[in-house]
Parts: structure tokens; sequence; C-alpha cells
């Protein structure tokens, strides 16, 4: 996903992806008045290859559970009302929270979409949100720094949304922020997250530009 957004980036847009068939869209994101924000947890980006292989594992098992009940070859497949009718077949419970958060995260990039088609930017943070919860308690891919660092933006006036961005294990969140509540919400964070870490988190104020392309 990273090398396709960077090839693919429009300015003041977003992708939206399907990583199946590599068809996409660009959405259109309207911030008038609003910031993104990415924070830095300085915790080592480590996408422990135990970890992950575990959740690859885990979503199979839901997966084979599932088809006994509904012929699917992905999570991403399933609604979240078709998840209601077969989430009862998959008798391993973590499987079960992975797989949980998989349909749910997908229906939430649906939402997010057509959100941000509309201009609500509101609700597109509360998806935001949402997400990272998701990632928190069903997924559990965070970890206490990127916990710590969002917790405290979701604490701040003026903050959207906020989540933790890329494979998780530590690395960055992204925020959306008024961009009266900037300087508040560094203060606030920084504060908060080096109580709860002892670590000092690094703040960047980011715009949505386009893609690589040649320099003439």
């Amino acid at each position: 996903m990273d090398q396709f957004a960077s090839a693919q980036g429009k300015k003041d847009h977003a992708i939206h992806l399907n990583c199946d068939t590599l068809e996409f869209e660009h959405v259109p994101v309207k911030l008038d008045g609003i910031k993104v924000v990415i924070t830095n947890t300085h915790s080592p980006h480590h996408l422990d290859s135990g970890a992950y292989n575990d959740r690859v594992r885990q979503c199979h098992t839901a997966v084979e559970q599932i088809s006994k009940v509904k012929p699917i070859k992905f999570l991403a497949e399933l609604t979240e009302d078709d998840w209601k009718e077969v989430e009862s077949a998959i008798t391993d419970p973590i499987a079960k929270k992975r797989a949980r958060h998989v349909v749910g995260e997908v229906a939430r990039t649906a939402a997010a979409v057509e959100a941000l088609k509309k201009g609500e930017i509101a609700y597109f943070g509360e998806l935001m949100t949402a997400s990272h919860v998701s990632l928190r308690d069903d997924y559990e891919v965070t970890g206490p720094e990127l916990d710590a660092l969002a917790e405290a933006a979701w604490q701040v006036e003026g903050v959207l949304g906020s989540r933790m961005t890329g494979g998780g294990f530590g690395g960055c969140t992204v925020s959306l922020v008024k961009e009266e509540a900037i300087d508040r919400f560094k203060a606030f964070v920084g504060t908060e997250y080096e109580k709860k870490t002892g670590l000092k988190a690094d703040f960047y104020v980011a715009e949505i530009g386009d893609g690589v392309s040649r320099l003439e």
C-alpha cells in the first residue's frame, strides 16, 4: 500500500484501494481549517514476523470455519450483516476477534469513503478513532506507545480523530486536528506520552500531496 500510495497519490485526495484487484479511486479530502498531524512514538517500528504470521494464520482459520456455513475466499467479502449470521461458526475465540476486526474495518473504510465524498470530516474522524480501538482490542497490533498517543489525542478539544498508521507494533499515529488546537495538541499529547512511556514524541504537520513524479 505504501508504494501504491506513493505512485498514485493525488493532492488533497485519499486513495480507496482494493488490494485484491488493485482497482482504486481518488476520494477528495476537504480539510478546511484542519490539519493532518503525524506523531512519531520513537518506539522502534518492527513488524514482528511471529506476531504477523500469527494473525495471518488466525484469519485463515476464521475463513476455513466460516466456509463451512458460507463459502468465502476472504474475510473482506463479508458485510456486517453477513458477520452476524456466520460469527458463531468460528470456534477459536482469537480467530473470531481477528475476523471481527477485518469485517469491521472494511465497513469502516466504505463509510469513510462516503463521509469524505459528503465532506463529513467529523464523522471521518470518528471512524479513524473507531479503527484504532478495533486495532487495539481485536487485532491487537497497537502496543502501549501507540495507545498512549491515540488515547491522549482523543482528550484534546479540537481533535476530530486519531489512530495508528502503518503496520503497528510501533511507528506513528495520524490525527486530524483543528488548526487552532495544534499547539495545545502537541503540548498535551507530548506531556502525557512522556509520562506514560518515558519517550519523547515528535510531531509533523503534513499536507496531502501528489505522488512521485519526474523532476524536469
